[in-house]
């Protein structure tokens, strides 16, 4: 069974929310986004226990059109966000008691009846995907609708999205198709379009998302780390870096000893 992901182009997404409302309904996930944010239209404002999808209101100043204008005014950029299921999952590498598994379509679902709540998970996601319910203290994010999977049916936000803008499908072909929209995009005179988190070369911190990303500014206005790593990749390079610490030190002390021996034969 190959790998199974979402491709979600951002040129496309017209902000209408169906996805953060199937996947709620689907899921029977806990109300949010119902006070104030200051976020423009972002009523919901993240990721988070309660929020698996999310959609996002940029707003971006645009250039003045000629160059007597002073103010070009804005534009919008809009994006459905989702946990990526990373190829290589920090939250799954943190997780200690083995609540969170790969399960054999690749996606990464966390275990309700395994879990403990110890949020190391939450540390380990480079993304800020995961987080805790305050109601009993468990982590929670987007399982790629994996009951559905199981029937062989569509995530209900890729089901409900009117526009095709959240794509699933196996992530070889979303490859394939997402490659050809870039293209596409380049011969109608948007050079900028380029995709996020494909494959390990250009997310080599996460090995490559199997939720990835057409975008059409730097990944930062989407909210998204330009680099992301998992800690875990990190740990050799600390414990490197711990071990000739404490050789220092032990060369230190030793260089002290050795000028306070001969101080005292002196």
């Amino acid at each position: 069974m190959g790998a199974k992901g979402f491709f979600t182009d951002t040129t496309v997404c017209i902000g209408c929310k169906a996805c953060e409302v199937a996947c709620k309904e689907w899921n029977q996930l806990p109300d949010d986004g119902l006070f104030f944010t200051g976020m423009s239209y972002d009523n919901t404002a993240g990721l988070g226990a309660s929020t698996w999808r999310h959609v996002a209101f940029i707003e971006r100043p645009v250039a003045p059109a000629a160059p007597q204008e002073t103010n070009g005014g804005f534009s919008w950029l809009m994006m459905s966000d989702v946990c990526k299921h990373c190829r290589r999952a920090g939250c799954l590498e943190a997780c200690p008691t083995g609540a969170i598994v790969r399960t054999e379509f690749d996606s990464v679902y966390v275990q309700p009846d395994i879990c403990n709540g110890c949020g190391y998970c939450i540390s380990g996601c480079p993304f800020g995907v995961i987080d805790r319910r305050e109601d009993d203290g468990r982590a929670w994010k987007c399982t790629l609708c994996y009951d559905r999977l199981q029937e062989g049916m569509t995530p209900a936000c890729a089901k409900a999205c009117p526009t095709e803008s959240i794509v699933f499908g196996e992530l070889d072909e979303l490859k394939v198709k997402a490659q050809a929209r870039v293209e596409e995009l380049h011969d109608l005179g948007m050079p900028e379009a380029y995709l996020y988190g494909v494959d390990a070369e250009n997310q080599p911190g996460t090995e490559g998302l199997n939720a990835f990303f057409l975008l059409v500014d730097e990944p930062e206005v989407y909210n998204l780390p330009p680099d992301p790593v998992v800690p875990t990749k990190k740990a050799a390079e600390s414990w490197r870096s711990v071990a000739l610490a404490a050789a220092g030190l032990a060369l230190t002390a030793v260089g002290a000893v050795a000028s306070s021996t001969i101080d005292l034969r002196r």
